[in-house]
């Protein structure tokens, strides 16, 4: 079957708010709406269970099983055990706490491996471990197309090397890179992955057990959920990293990596990300949820992208179609998310605000991407458009996204 937009969109609060009205939202790559299905858990939660979980009085112990219920609903869906998913303030602060853990893991001369086409969450962090006589190389992408090709990876490969952190896709080039091969090799070469999914969860939860990541990080946030990081840390790194956490927390896999409390609130109401799966898989289906949660989630991240590439077709044909903009990463929906980038000679910033008044919501800048744009020719400072959709956008949002962008550009 083919995704039901229709009943896609009845599952977001926004697209009944009068004061976003007219307003077509293409800037998804920095944030989603919200399902119902986690703001109805968030406002329970607020409402009646705003205590110190897992105590034996009822609120507590029922906030507490809440909590439980989200790692554990999201952790089958991404084919993973229930205590390799720690939540946390957001993906950055993962990835920093986790690089500290490295860098008290690894030893002067070892060599961790990152690339110049990601967002600087996970590579800033990385890079500081030079500071530690720990070796960094990095893996460059072609600097016309924005590719990751597979040979520079293998080149910089050796008995050094201990870790490779790489992104899903890139939230400027947006290419979605060949996850399980990438980490296939590097475990041949006895090393570790660390992927960066946060701009490839929005178009489908991954099977993460699948795909072979030994870490595998992702925003709640822009995949309709609450404002929280969720990263999958498989058991063997998780154990093997020393504990940045309370000593006597040390046992509990899902709070090494976590020093500070989580967000109780925010940690239960991603249990309303699973149940938004649930929905759309019952929905499209007459199995209801009868089926592997894991299948149940490869289903629905199918019918995501179907949907999306449909989507993004007309609006890369058009951008290929004007010589005053370049476009950045593969033109080939197929082959890429639909967050679509694009240099022109006007400031990216200034071609976003003026697509603004045409009720476009969409972002100009560099994205936190400054390594990426720099290594493709692209000043940050001038900064490029880009427009991201998921699931929800409507056909009709993109025909007023075409129309817009023809008067812009």
């Amino acid at each position: 079957m083919k995704l039901d937009n229709d009943f896609v969109r009845a599952q977001f609060p926004a697209f009944e708010e009068p004061s976003l009205a007219g307003q077509a939202m293409f800037e998804n790559a920095g944030g989603s709406y919200a399902c119902r299905q986690v703001i109805d858990r968030l406002t329970r939660f607020y409402r009646e269970r705003k205590v110190q979980p897992y105590y034996a009085f009822e609120p507590s112990r029922l906030g507490g099983e809440e909590m439980d219920e989200a790692r554990r609903r999201l952790a089958a869906i991404m084919g993973v055990e229930t205590d390799e998913v720690s939540f946390g303030p957001s993906t950055t602060q993962n990835t920093y706490v986790l690089a500290q853990a490295f860098g008290e893991l690894l030893s002067a001369g070892h060599a961790v491996i990152v690339t110049n086409q990601d967002h600087e969450a996970n590579s800033g962090p990385w890079r500081r471990l030079a500071d530690r006589d720990i070796e960094i190389r990095e893996w460059k992408i072609d600097a016309d197309t924005g590719e990751l090709p597979i040979d520079g990876l293998k080149a910089l490969l050796d008995d050094k090397v201990k870790l490779v952190c790489f992104p899903h896709c890139s939230n400027v080039v947006a290419e979605i890179n060949p996850v399980a091969e990438i980490c296939a090799l590097v475990r041949d070469a006895g090393a570790y992955s660390c992927v960066d999914g946060v701009s490839y969860a929005p178009h489908g939860l991954p099977n993460v057990a699948a795909l072979g990541a030994d870490i595998y990080m992702y925003s709640a946030y822009k995949t309709y959920g609450p404002h929280q990081g969720i990263m999958v840390l498989r058991r063997g790194i998780g154990e093997a990293l020393p504990n940045q956490g309370h000593f006597f927390n040390a046992d509990t896999l899902y709070k090494r990596m976590t020093p500070a409390g989580p967000d109780h609130a925010q940690v239960a109401a991603s249990a309303g990300m699973a149940d938004y799966i649930d929905d759309l898989y019952a929905h499209h289906t007459d199995k209801q949820a009868a089926a592997p949660a894991v299948e149940r989630g490869a289903h629905v991240s199918a019918l995501m992208r179907g949907y999306e590439i449909e989507l993004a077709r007309p609006v890369l044909d058009f951008l290929k179609s004007k010589n005053s903009v370049r476009l950045l990463g593969p033109s080939d929906p197929v082959k890429r998310a639909p967050t679509i980038t694009v240099v022109s000679e006007t400031p990216g910033n200034d071609l976003a605000a003026a697509l603004a008044p045409k009720g476009i919501m969409a972002a100009g800048g560099n994205f936190y991407g400054v390594r990426c744009l720099e290594a493709m020719g692209v000043d940050p400072a001038h900064g490029a458009l880009r427009v991201s959709f998921v699931h929800y956008t409507s056909k009709e949002e993109i025909d007023k996204l075409l129309n817009a962008l023809d008067e812009v550009l």
